[in-house]
């Protein structure tokens, strides 16, 4: 079992910069791939960001690339969104979730979720 917690989230003008943070216990997240998803009420879940569980690579949606980055804390058991630029349609409860032994973070594949944390971008 891997227990998520995310935090950071909050109310920012448009423009302004986030950081989300997972934290994880119950089992080191070196072997996991972490991803980093969105939900809007009413609309479907979506992949912001990934890390692979071999080389660590990061890999960002369309929408974000370029303005958020993923980062992981091995010594925190933690993992990090950095969320620059931010625009209202990036307000969302954002989760992050974990996959052991891969290099990708499928949408419904993932072991185990944080339970989110809110994100407003407003003016």
């Amino acid at each position: 079992q891997v227990q998520l917690v995310e935090s950071g989230g909050g109310l920012v003008q448009p423009g302004g910069s986030l950081r989300l943070s997972c934290a994880a216990s119950g089992r080191t997240l070196d072997y996991y791939a972490i991803g980093w998803f969105r939900q809007v009420p009413g609309k479907e879940r979506e992949g912001v960001s990934c890390i692979s569980s071999s080389d660590g690579s990061t890999s960002y949606a369309d929408s974000v690339k370029g303005r958020f980055t993923m980062s992981r804390a091995k010594a925190e058991n933690t993992v990090y969104l950095q969320m620059n630029s931010l625009k209202p349609e990036d307000t969302a409860v954002y989760y992050c979730a974990t996959r052991a032994f891969s290099d990708t973070c499928p949408n419904y594949g993932m072991d185990f979720w944080g339970k989110g944390t809110l994100v407003t971008v407003s003016s």
